[in-house]
């Protein structure tokens, strides 16, 4: 699969939500969420052509709160494995959260996890160190632990090592997208703790800000990475997945709401583009009319996609399966 791949255009059925009626206080919230849910079926989707994965659904188990960090790490680190039953080698997915590199849980990607959990990937579900307590690259650094732990810990869960890919949403997009970039590159975020045992073999991204030098203000990106745009040019620079696009990156699913207003559609457009430009598979799902936040809570198709791309890039290995028997 190359990054040259004839591309369609998919145009799914956009529906429209002309008004709402709010004289009714107790059904106001009910409405909202509607409107979210059908204008999350309004989406634009540049895809590789090629012929649709099926997902089957699978039952899994839930293994709560592991260790994935070594003892002298400056945190204890958690993560929650969702495990498809069987004893077949599968596919799994890093999952991590959002939160402006600040807050939030993992907890908050509990629903993406089960999603794919049921649709037979072993998903692991990280917490990780939070600025301002904790600058940049310390996420980064988190990230790559995760993937080594992942690997050594493969034969329990049953993971094939050469189908592990990650997905984030926000931060937890940025800092799976920068993990992808740099590993194995010999950059300087690449080191101590990376190496090419922490590239994922594809990446999901969504509402990813790819580009961290056009957040000129504010105080988000600041506390993450220790000082302004002014103070720090080189460290925006150095955070912004888009600057470590090399010719072989691993394949990207991207998505993003094209009202978002936090981060800006161009951060997902700009950042597909340098991709293809190189030459990397990739694909860009954007939902019309969502914003930030309301792109994550109805992501639920824009997932469903990301899963048949990942059946596409990472195709199952019949001899794998032979040999873990």
């Amino acid at each position: 699969m190359t990054g040259n791949l004839r591309k369609i255009q998919v145009e799914e059925t956009c529906w429209k939500v002309n008004s709402l009626s709010y004289a009714l206080s107790p059904i106001r919230s009910l409405a909202l969420l509607s409107a979210s849910v059908l204008l999350s079926a309004c989406v634009s989707y540049t895809a590789n052509d090629q012929a649709e994965a099926t997902l089957t659904r699978t039952p899994y188990q839930v293994i709560e709160n592991q260790l994935y960090t070594p003892p002298d790490w400056p945190q204890a680190l958690h993560a929650d494995i969702y495990q498809p039953e069987g004893d077949q080698l599968r596919p799994a997915v890093l999952v991590v959260h959002g939160g402006a590199w600040t807050r939030r849980s993992r907890d908050d990607m509990r629903g993406t996890a089960k999603q794919l959990a049921a649709r037979g990937f072993v998903a692991v579900n990280i917490s990780y160190r939070f600025a301002p307590e904790h600058l940049f690259p310390a996420q980064l650094h988190d990230m790559q632990q995760a993937m080594r732990w992942i690997h050594d810990n493969a034969g329990t869960y049953n993971i094939d090592t050469s189908r592990i890919a990650a997905m984030g949403y926000s931060s937890g997009a940025h800092l799976v997208s920068l993990l992808a970039l740099v590993a194995g590159t010999g950059d300087e975020l690449d080191s101590p703790y990376g190496g090419a045992i922490t590239r994922p073999a594809a990446v999901v991204a969504g509402g990813t800000p790819s580009d961290l030098r056009k957040f000129e203000g504010g105080t988000l990106v600041p506390q993450f990475l220790g000082g302004t745009i002014k103070e720090v040019p080189e460290l925006y620079a150095q955070a912004s997945p888009v600057v470590h696009i090399h010719d072989r990156a691993p394949p990207f699913f991207i998505y993003h709401g094209s009202a978002d207003m936090l981060v800006s559609a161009d951060h997902a457009s700009d950042f597909y583009q340098a991709l293809q430009d190189s030459g990397i598979p990739s694909e860009l799902y954007i939902m019309r009319l969502q914003g930030h936040v309301t792109a994550f809570l109805t992501s639920g198709f824009a997932v469903k996609e990301s899963m048949r791309f990942l059946q596409r890039v990472m195709p199952e290995r019949p001899q794998a399966n032979a040999l873990a028997h």
